[in-house]
């Protein structure tokens, strides 16, 4: 599948142009545009990223992006992925690896694309990662 696992940074970092990543994020869009890759959104990374638009832009910001978001590609994990990356978790005892990233990469590996992030935790995790 020529598709990426979207994690809730680069999404976030898009809509709003006082993140630090605003500018990363913009041009990361038309590099995947350019590559015909599908940007696929789990749920739990549309609710976490839906919270931070929320909580850090306002009511109508988060409004208009869920407006936008209503034609992602999205998926839902299955049990057995967050059972695998609770299991996952056991391996990073050392990191501040959360359940949300681990699940992420567990749901990335199982439908077999990179994950689109900014967070160092996908590479600790040796999750495939697309730059």
């Amino acid at each position: 599948m020529r598709a990426v696992l979207a994690d809730a940074g680069p999404l976030y970092a898009a809509v709003d142009e006082a993140d630090e990543r605003h500018q990363r994020a913009s041009e990361d869009l038309r590099k995947l545009d350019r590559e015909r890759r599908l940007i696929v959104v789990s749920y739990p990374t549309l609710l976490e990223a839906h919270a931070l638009v929320l909580v850090r832009l306002g009511r109508a910001a988060a409004r208009t992006w869920l407006e936008l978001m209503s034609d992602a590609s999205l998926i839902n994990p299955e049990p057995e992925d967050y059972r695998r990356a609770m299991a996952e978790l056991a391996g990073f005892a050392d990191q501040s690896i959360t359940l949300f990233d681990a699940t992420v990469a567990v749901l990335a590996s199982r439908i077999g694309v990179q994950v689109w992030t900014y967070d160092h935790h996908f590479d600790v995790m040796r999750v495939p990662v697309w730059r």
